[in-house]
């Protein structure tokens, strides 16, 4: 936990999906004293980063999605001294806490940490900071993927879809244009991109190899065994894909479990490989979407590291961002930790310190 007297910074990204000014307003309103920055890139969110590391704060709210507290993040890691890796939002001697306010799409970490709608989280923190309590935080361990940290990335369905939802908004489709945001959004560019173009094309194969400490598996029963034949060096999975995935969060977004056993194991990240066709996918979509365990065709590990070499160039995704075409990524766990405001812990004003993966 953190202690009881507070200071408070927030970052508005405009380019949310619900970020505008209005919203940074609400927030200097509800929160008074707290330092705001109403963000349209990165080079001012990493300019109000290194202002925070001179003038540290105890509480750092991430006003956006998955991809903006990962912004943050990272202008926090970019700010930071070199070699020093002991905090990503250092504040005296104690790690600060990041808290995300759900103004993106998918809202994957701000549901894992149990985030209200903005207008409600705004008003409960700061009825919650007049108190001078401990803030609740839940520790998480994080992705480094090419020196970038974030909660999950991947490759597969899951980057495909990002690019299949911004299509949707604009070119053709089945439903009219003002009703392809959010969930609708993303199913509607499943059912007409992503579906359509895995029926007719033949999948990438992967070859997925330890880099790290010897390999954790779950059982049938949802037990962590070490995997016989998984130690550092050795192939993991060699194959056809539909997914190839790792997240320190159980969470996408909009619910979706895609890494149910994120945190089980401390300082392990969850790598998860899927491969079906389309149509199988579809009609399982209601077991995958709640992380139903075992699932056919799908592989679980508990790793540190490791390298995936695919068969040709495949879209590549971290935190719900798109970050170009990889035909070789590295999923390593990040030497840094965060601790994240548990906001389902705020309203009762627990001052819970409990470490997801840590």
């Amino acid at each position: 936990m953190l202690d009881g007297s507070n200071e408070v910074a927030v970052v508005v990204n405009l380019r949310a999906r619900r970020g505008s000014a209005a919203v940074a307003r609400r927030c200097e309103a509800l929160l008074p004293g707290a330092r705001v920055l109403a963000s349209s890139s990165m080079e001012e969110t990493l300019t109000f980063a290194k202002g925070l590391h001179e003038s540290p704060v105890d509480l750092v709210i991430a006003a956006g999605g998955d991809g903006t507290a990962a912004a943050l993040l990272n202008a926090f890691r970019k700010a930071t001294p070199a070699g020093k890796v002991v905090s990503l939002l250092p504040t005296g001697q104690a790690r600060a806490a990041l808290g995300v306010v759900p103004l993106g799409t998918g809202n994957g970490w701000a549901r894992a940490t149990g985030a209200p709608r903005w207008r409600k989280a705004l008003r409960r923190l700061g009825e919650f900071l007049q108190g001078n309590r401990p803030i609740p935080i839940w520790r998480f361990d994080l992705l480094d993927i090419e020196d970038f940290v974030a909660p999950f990335a991947g490759t597969g369905w899951d980057a495909e879809i990002i690019d299949d939802f911004h299509a949707q908004r604009t070119g053709w489709g089945l439903l009219p244009k003002k009703a392809r945001g959010g969930l609708f959004g993303y199913l509607h560019g499943v059912a007409t991109r992503t579906i359509p173009r895995h029926l007719r094309m033949a999948p990438p194969e992967v070859e997925l190899v330890n880099s790290g400490d010897d390999a954790l598996t779950i059982d049938d029963d949802g037990r962590v065994i070490k995997l016989v034949g998984g130690e550092h060096g050795k192939v993991l999975y060699r194959g056809p894909f539909s997914v190839c995935a790792a997240g320190t969060t159980p969470e996408w977004g909009f619910g979706f479990r895609a890494f149910p056993f994120a945190g089980l194991v401390p300082r392990r990240f969850c790598m998860r490989i899927y491969n079906d066709n389309a149509l199988v996918a579809a009609i399982r979509a209601p077991m995958l979407w709640a992380g139903k365990h075992p699932m056919p065709n799908m592989q679980t590990w508990m790793l540190t590291s490791c390298r995936a070499t695919f068969s040709r160039p495949v879209p590549f995704q971290v935190a719900g961002d798109r970050i170009g075409m990889r035909d070789m990524v590295e999923y390593k766990l990040a030497s840094e930790q965060v601790n994240m405001l548990d906001w389902s812990h705020l309203q009762a004003g627990g001052a819970l310190d409990e470490s997801f993966g840590a």
